[in-house]
């Protein structure tokens, strides 16, 4: 099979399962850039938790691999409103 994403450069944002994750990385090409995003506690999906979702498992398996690097930032800008979804639901 053909890689699909030769060359290019993706961010996306909210994977869901490992199996998405899997899904995308599979599919790159030489020279394609992948960045992942996403706050690992914030789920979408009643099956998952923070460490079981998409971006999790790609932050454990990729640990230490000398083409894959990892930022986790401490601060993120939300409204109010978000905030408060995301803490109480």
């Amino acid at each position: 099979m053909q890689p699909i994403l030769s060359g290019a450069f993706a961010a996306l944002s909210s994977l869901g399962t490992p199996h998405e994750v899997k899904t995308i990385i599979t599919r790159a090409g030489d020279g394609t850039k992948l960045v992942f995003t996403g706050d690992i506690f914030q789920i979408d999906h009643p099956y998952l938790n923070s460490h079981s979702n998409g971006l999790s498992y790609l932050i454990d398996k990729m640990q230490g691999q000398s083409i894959y690097a990892h930022v986790n930032l401490t601060r993120g800008e939300r409204s109010q409103l978000a905030e408060l979804a995301s803490n109480l639901l």
